[in-house]
């Protein structure tokens, strides 16, 4: 739906109009209080007229500016029909309001008419400048709100192009790495060149029918990585072993694509793969408190021994990746550590907030 298609009394500018008409009652109280002190009459009946004139000038203004401009995002009609509705709300305020304040304290009609000049005169300029000030108040706090979403707008956008570039980055890298490993295979085992092929056709045929989303479900995080290991473990064979745990209240927590397959890349290409008889990936999600912590174990030949060399390092690519993609989406909640597993090997952990309604 397009701005200029909303729909002009949406629930939002109700809202908005109800905080406007509490907002203007509790100023109205304010002015009826400052004129009973000052002796200009009883508090009650200062009260009555200013609330009247005021809460009326209100609803001229504000159902006004819905019905002109209710169907935009700026709230408030541009050039003359803003200049005119606040001059027809001040009008009808000041008469209706002056007229039910008569009435209640038992005056004629638009008594204020008979009064001396500058006694009416400053009945007009307390309910013109009360009424400017409320219209700049509130058109000042709207504009400021709508400059907000457009800044939260912009925001959003430059992290969806951010996380789009990374994603970008992170596919061809995972291709380049399975067809370079495709490559020697052919020469050592056809016939597992063919199976590992297979593999990475349907691989790529879940990755590229799936949506651009900027977040999934982490069931389809844990999917996506078990294609991957089944892939690799074309190649591998019985060195790579691997167990994905993911409990099933967690299954639908959104995290970004392909948070999980760089670090399962790095512990295969800088664990697993410089060990003769290879060793195992445990993948297991778990809820800490509010927040979500996901580790990668491996048993493979560590930290110091895994150091990635500078002709052929591809695990620093994808670690950095990682730490980019968590500081984007979640900033300083998030967190990356990477340590020494006790039994030997690597463990990569990460952990950033749970949703609101997970």
């Amino acid at each position: 739906m397009t701005p200029e298609a909303l729909p002009r009394f949406r629930a939002e500018n109700f809202r908005n109009m109800l905080r406007h008409g509490l907002i203007t009652v509790v100023f109205c109280c304010l002015i009826a209080s400052a004129l009973a002190i000052s002796g200009s009459g009883s508090w009650a009946s200062q009260m009555v007229y200013s609330l009247s004139i005021g809460t009326i000038s209100w609803l001229v203004i504000d159902t006004g500016r819905l019905l002109l401009s209710g169907h935009k995002e700026v709230l408030w009609p541009h050039g003359f029909w803003g200049y005119g509705l606040v001059a027809l709300g001040v009008t009808v305020g000041f008469l209706v309001g002056n007229a039910i304040g008569d009435a209640f304290v038992g005056a004629p009609p638009l008594e204020f008419l008979s009064f001396a000049a500058h006694k009416t005169m400053s009945t007009i300029v307390i309910t013109l400048v009360a009424t400017v000030g409320m219209c700049f108040f509130f058109f000042s706090l709207g504009k400021s709100k709508h400059m907000q979403s457009q800044l939260d707008l912009a925001q959003r956008n430059a992290t969806e192009a951010r996380l789009k570039l990374l994603e970008t980055q992170l596919e061809p890298h995972m291709l380049f790495n399975t067809l370079a490993n495709l490559r020697v295979l052919i020469t050592l085992d056809p016939p597992r060149a063919v199976a590992m092929l297979d593999r990475l056709n349907s691989y790529l045929r879940m990755t590229l029918s799936g949506s651009r989303a900027l977040a999934h479900p982490l069931s389809a995080e844990f999917d996506r990585l078990g294609d991957y290991l089944e892939l690799m473990s074309v190649r591998m064979g019985e060195r790579l072993r691997y167990t994905l745990d993911l409990p099933d209240e967690l299954r639908d927590v959104p995290v970004p694509p392909l948070l999980l397959q760089p670090l399962v890349e790095n512990s295969i290409r800088h664990g697993l793969e410089p060990k003769v008889e290879g060793g195992e990936i445990t993948v297991r999600a778990r809820r800490n408190g509010e927040r979500l912590v996901i580790e990668v174990n491996d048993t493979g030949v560590g930290l110091d021994a895994a150091a990635p060399s500078p002709e052929g390092g591809s695990g620093g690519f994808g670690l950095e990746q990682v730490r980019e993609r968590l500081a984007t989406v979640f900033g300083t909640q998030s967190e990356m550590r990477l340590a020494s597993a006790p039994a030997g090997g690597t463990c990569a952990t990460l952990s950033f907030p749970l949703p609101a309604a997970a």
